[in-house]
């Protein structure tokens, strides 16, 4: 098991980012795909028409975001930490996750890099 993470900076404040994070609509526009997604504790989620699903645990307005993230049964929960810092004009995300298994590891962070974070830094660029 591995753990994961990186900083990225998007042109916009933290509570919109928040919103980009949290609200279907919004991530279906970054993602380019199937959401489903309720900003509440305890309800399950699923991006891009069920390749990522899991659980959310803890939303804390406009700073950060806790989930649980799925690997199949036999693994140990993987949680995904997203914080939010005010920075400069714009918002520094960190994204942090635990216990991803070695073997999906660099395909799976290959594509978090370009596809999660990725298209989280395009929508906010072209916002601009």
């Amino acid at each position: 098991m591995k753990n994961f993470k990186k900083y990225i900076y998007l042109p916009a404040p933290p509570e919109e980012v928040y919103l980009g994070l949290t609200k279907a609509q919004s991530i279906q526009l970054w993602t380019g795909a199937e959401v489903e997604f309720t900003e509440e504790p305890g309800t399950e989620f699923s991006f891009w028409d069920g390749d990522i699903v899991g659980k959310n645990i803890e939303f804390d307005f406009g700073k950060r975001i806790v989930q649980q993230w799925y690997f199949g049964e036999d693994n140990e929960p993987s949680i995904v930490t997203i914080k939010l810092h005010e920075d400069k004009k714009g918002t520094s995300l960190e994204f942090v996750q635990t216990n991803i298994p070695d073997e999906d590891f660099d395909d799976f962070t290959a594509g978090i890099t370009e596809y999660y974070l990725g298209g989280l830094q395009d929508f906010f660029e072209e916002e601009l």
